[in-house]
């Protein structure tokens, strides 16, 4: 195992244990807040597909159309996801992790406030939704190395007893980013229509600039991985990670990236895609499912905290395959009570839906940096997770053609949720029996 957080022989009582503690602690709440922050930015966009993107920028577009066009952009974030993680986990992996998570904050910080000022399509014509792609494919490279880097920041600085417990804290960060976008949204949707169209819709994605500032104020105080720094010592990092996890680890990379499948695809069903069901076919209002999200952000705090606090007793394997068994249990009955248009019904739906499928992906950072070895786990730990979103951030997309394609049945949807549920099961069953014990390059 790592010596990191060990007491070294000799020394007082108590000091080292405390002070690595103390360390591990601040490292993993820096994390928090920067992973927040990012999420923020980034699930706003999410959010202005379903009420904004498809009637202000592909408006030459039939209702139907446009809001597959808007989800379609949505979903380029996700492919770009990839790049990222290649990008910032080869800068992770052999120039270390903090310079790696400074830049991410910055990327996606500049491109969320430029999407605030971009004109719309009857202003500027074409180049409007061209530049919402450009601006989404800056977020989504951004995001591809930052969750995977905030992760292994905070395993690497945790006691090895506790790592699922720390790898937890920065996964609180995504509710919370829901939260504040959601929030942000909620507020402005109080505005005339006419406002809110108009600047009102803008104004959640210009706080992306004091917001990026406040970012890069905490990143700049947090300390390297201490693993990071004994392999810089012995000049142990990979020349290429991902070359070398396609050569030596890609089975692992499979079984990290289904573990990874329903805490990203499933996330973005019963947010993303159930805001547009619910006011698009069903005809709620939209802040009605707007308000849902944030009540599920909050149900998916406390999950994470109650589950990530188990994780180091029962294992992220054994938890993440129980999680996906419980996700599609609930797939069917989900749908059917957000079906009831009964408000409170519909809000305790999406809760619920959101807080079952969070058992998982409170410990997916723990499980995937357990299957990679140090000198390759910002790139492994990035490049499962991404891909996984790459291939999932679709889902929008095809949930919403197949309702159009089945006259607004939901079924397929549901299906979709428990396929996503059932691979996530197998990733956990798999990865259990896969775990990685750091040691330490000087011995």
């Amino acid at each position: 195992m790592s010596t990191v957080g060990q007491v070294t022989p000799g020394a007082p009582p108590g000091t080292t244990t405390d002070a690595k503690a103390k360390d591990a602690g601040r490292v993993a709440f820096a994390s928090f807040v920067g992973t927040a922050l990012e999420w923020y930015d980034y699930f706003l966009f999410g959010t202005a597909s379903a009420i904004v993107f498809n009637r202000l920028y592909f408006t030459t577009l039939n209702p139907t159309a446009a809001t597959l066009a808007a989800f379609a952009t949505f979903g380029v974030g996700f492919a770009a996801r990839p790049i990222g993680a290649l990008v910032f986990g080869w800068l992770g992996d052999r120039m270390g992790r903090k310079p790696a998570l400074l830049i991410t904050v910055i990327m996606i910080g500049i491109a969320t406030g430029l999407i605030g000022l971009l004109p719309g399509y009857a202003t500027i014509g074409i180049a409007a939704p061209l530049l919402l792609v450009f601006l989404r494919l800056v977020q989504g490279i951004a995001v591809g190395g930052e969750w995977g880097g905030a992760i292994t920041l905070a395993v690497e600085h945790a006691p090895p007893e506790k790592r699922g417990w720390y790898a937890a804290l920065p996964q609180v960060g995504s509710p919370v980013g829901t939260l504040l976008s959601s929030g942000a949204f909620a507020l402005v949707l109080l505005l005339p229509s006419e406002s809110f169209d108009s600047w009102g819709w803008r104004l959640p994605f210009l706080m992306a600039f004091p917001l990026m500032g406040i970012a890069v104020y905490i990143r700049r105080k947090v300390e390297e991985s201490p693993l990071f720094d004994e392999m810089l010592e012995q000049n142990e990092q990979a020349k290429v990670p991902a070359l070398d996890i396609f050569r030596q680890a890609w089975g692992r990379l499979l079984i990290a990236m289904a573990s990874a499948t329903l805490g990203v695809g499933g996330f973005y069903m019963l947010t993303t895609f159930m805001i547009s069901y619910g006011a698009d076919t069903l005809g709620m209002p939209r802040s009605l499912m707007v308000n849902g999200t944030l009540v599920a952000a909050v149900v998916q705090i406390v999950v994470i905290i109650v589950v990530g606090r188990a994780a180091d007793r029962l294992g992220a394997g054994r938890v993440t395959l129980w999680g996906g068994l419980l996700s599609a249990a609930f797939a069917f009955p989900l749908f059917w009570l957000v079906e009831t248009e009964n408000p409170v019904v519909v809000v305790l739906a999406m809760a619920t839906g959101i807080g079952v499928l969070s058992v998982a992906y409170a410990v997916s950072g723990a499980l995937l940096a357990e299957l990679f070895p140090a000198r390759l786990r910002y790139t492994g730990v990035a490049l499962s997770y991404n891909l996984a979103g790459a291939l999932t951030g679709f889902l929008p997309f095809l949930a919403t053609a197949l309702l159009a394609a089945g006259g607004g049945a939901s079924w397929p949807a549901a299906l979709l949720l428990v396929a996503l549920s059932l691979i996530t099961a197998l990733g956990g069953f798999l990865g259990r029996r896969m775990r990685v014990e750091d040691k330490s390059p000087t011995g």
